[in-house]
């Protein structure tokens, strides 16, 4: 549910249908395949007594293992082609090495065995133990990924002009190119002062404010150093070199962008109240607190209270003097400041190369450059025969102030934005230092004003949460369909209990990899819970199976975990050799499916352990009580030999 439905559902798809296409082949074309090509493997017909009591060999053996027939024809695994010889010596070379790792594992088990007991409790307490390791993983929602390339967002001192600011982008530039290496760097774009377009106005999100706000867009080449190493050498040299400007980077890729859910920060601390002045001290105050959290960065208020103006105030009564009103005033402000396109005419057509101009007027910008031209700037009513040549310092006063260039609201309620990002930490570890400090702020706070945390914080707790249950839900539907497939309560029990060394591996997994808790590794530990579901199946059926034909459970668990050794091994290293490259994060965005990876080699590592030799141990014991008289004693009756595969 929730966010983690629209990542990962289509991948949950893709495994439940692969699965069910390997199922119905496994059915259909395997078996048609295995009649296909062994049609001419003939078996070699076994030695008869003769009448002297000497055995008596099958006339077409030539002593070379092979069936050959009355024409001399060889049959068998002699009768191949040339090139396919190495291959099978490479075969036979692994069943050599394999019967002798069965029988080293056919004695372990036998040793364990004789002390189930302790073996299941030492295994059950490693189990346990591995989960102190959990809060030293750390939690992120989403690994992060090295798209090669990054924003940073550069503000200048409040009322720096647009062409103040170019210079301080240049100097900006020069600084990422002296950090990043010329081979390294593919492409700078700036963009300086506010969009000319009001649709890039509505979409932006990186703060832009006024002149003094500029974006700088680096893209780097494809064999580049870790981006994030760049970023925080120049999140260094900036603010070193450039003490009055504010300077914070953005998500650049699109990855992260959507994972931030069009916020442009991990996490979003929002105060919300009616008074905004009151809330910009709150917001100052509390940001000034979160720059000290360790991997906290770029902590900033997103709606400044810096903007400088130039505000007047009609003065009604002499306006109505001269037969004026107050919009009459802004009006004609507004019009010499911004220009009008209500023109006559509205377009003017070159008569030298017949190309038409839309015309718009608006008085020329020397006109307007000081507060004395402010002050005589015309005013009328804009209707014929109304009065007209009055200036407007005659009509009104100006007073210079301070202002909010970005307003916005949550819920109606004005609302003032905290943003903050990461670096060298998990975001789970950076937001248990912030919420102590949100609460502390909490409750000091005025009647009507409150603080509210959103972005990747809230996401990644409710995935957490819905994951958590989901696998909880798995586990539980597995055990239920067990128990109908087994027709016992037991059985399907005692094949879980390999879940423990699976959730355990998982664990272990992330914590020698260094990776985090997040929901690429949360969705692999579910993964994982079924592959190691289908494995201890394989050996509690066979164990059942021989207890049925009258074995004690000891020597039943004993052979299932000798006689499905095969079957278990091959799963199990299948699903982890496919699993490696993914681990291993290899390729451009690699970063980001590796958690899920390492969950599930890490988690079907320990799982076959487990299966292999915890869940024998656990099937004994809970089935002792089906035991004969003269068999209950482990230790005796040990040493019987491989069974045959």
């Amino acid at each position: 549910s929730g966010v983690s439905r629209y990542l990962f559902v289509p991948l949950a798809e893709a495994v439940m249908f692969a699965v069910a296409a390997s199922y119905i082949l496994s059915r259909t074309l395997v078996p048609t395949l295995i009649m296909w090509f062994e049609r001419n493997h003939h078996r070699v017909a076994p030695a008869t007594p003769s009448a002297g009591g000497q055995e008596k060999s099958n006339p077409s053996d030539d002593g070379s293992g092979a069936d050959r027939s009355a024409d001399g024809r060889m049959h068998g695994a002699e009768h191949v082609a040339l090139w396919i010889r190495p291959f099978v010596a490479l075969g036979r070379l692994f069943e050599r090495g394999f019967d002798r790792l069965r029988t080293g594992y056919h004695d372990l088990l036998g040793k364990i065995l004789t002390r189930r007991v302790a073996f299941a409790v030492v295994f059950l307490a490693l189990c346990a133990g591995s989960w102190v390791l959990v809060p030293f993983l750390g939690q992120d929602f989403f690994p992060a990924v090295d798209a090669g390339s990054f924003e940073l967002h550069v503000r200048a001192l409040a009322g720096t002009r647009v062409e103040e600011t170019a210079k301080l982008v240049d100097q900006v530039e020069a600084v990422i190119r002296q950090r990043i290496p010329a081979q390294e760097l593919q492409g700078i774009i700036d963009n300086i002062g506010i969009p000319n377009s009001g649709i890039n106005l509505s979409y932006n999100n990186t703060g832009t404010a006024g002149p003094a706000d500029a974006d700088i867009l680096v893209a780097l080449q494809q064999n580049h150093k870790p981006t994030a190493n760049y970023v925080r050498q120049l999140r260094l040299d900036l603010h070193q070199k450039f003490p009055g400007s504010e300077f914070y980077f953005l998500p650049a890729d699109i990855v992260t962008q959507t994972i931030n859910f069009g916020l442009p920060a991990p996490f979003d601390i929002q105060i919300l109240g009616r008074d905004l002045q009151t809330d910009h001290k709150i917001a100052a105050a509390l940001a000034q607190r979160l720059r000290s959290v360790t991997g906290a960065v770029d902590i900033r208020v997103q709606q400044p209270l810096h903007l400088q103006r130039f505000e007047f105030t009609v003065d009604r009564t002499k306006a109505a003097g001269v037969g004026l009103t107050e919009r009459d005033v802004a009006s004609s402000v507004l019009l010499s400041l911004s220009g009008s396109g209500q023109t006559a005419p509205s377009y003017w057509v070159d008569p030298t190369t017949g190309v038409q101009y839309l015309v718009s007027v608006r008085a020329p910008e020397y006109r307007v450059a000081s507060l004395n031209a402010l002050q005589s700037l015309p005013v009328s009513a804009g209707q014929p025969g109304a009065a007209n040549g009055q200036l407007l310092t005659n009509l009104a006063s100006f007073t210079r102030t301070n202002s909010q260039p970005i307003y916005s609201h949550y819920n109606i309620l004005p609302v003032v934005d905290i943003f903050g990002g990461i670096s060298k930490r998990d975001l789970g570890g950076v937001l248990s230092d912030i919420k102590p400090i949100i609460a502390e702020v909490q409750k000091t706070l005025p009647r009507g004003t409150s603080i509210m945390l959103r972005g990747q914080a809230l996401t990644m707790s409710s995935s957490f949460i819905g994951l958590s249950i989901g696998l909880i839900a798995a586990v539980a539907l597995i055990y239920l369909l067990l128990v109908v497939n087994f027709q016992s309560w037991l059985d399907p029990f005692i094949i879980l209990t390999a879940l423990t060394g699976a959730l355990a591996g998982v664990i272990w997994g992330l914590f020698v990899t260094g990776t985090s808790m997040s929901v690429p590794a949360m969705m692999g530990a579910i993964m994982c819970t079924g592959v190691a579901t289908a494995n201890s199946v394989l050996v509690v059926t066979f164990a059942r199976q021989r207890l049925n034909d009258g074995l004690d459970p000891l020597h039943a668990a004993w052979e299932a975990g000798t006689t499905r050794l095969r079957p278990v091994l091959m799963t199990a290293l299948a699903m982890i050799i496919g699993m490696l490259p993914m681990a291993l994060g290899l390729g451009e965005g690699g970063e980001q499916n590796a958690p899920l990876g390492r969950g599930v080699v890490g988690g079907l590592t320990i799982a076959t352990v487990a299966t292999l030799l915890f869940v024998p141990v656990v099937f004994s014991l809970l089935h002792r009580g089906n035991s004969k008289p003269e068999q209950t004693n482990p230790s005796q009756g040990l040493a019987a030999p491989i069974p045959a595969t």
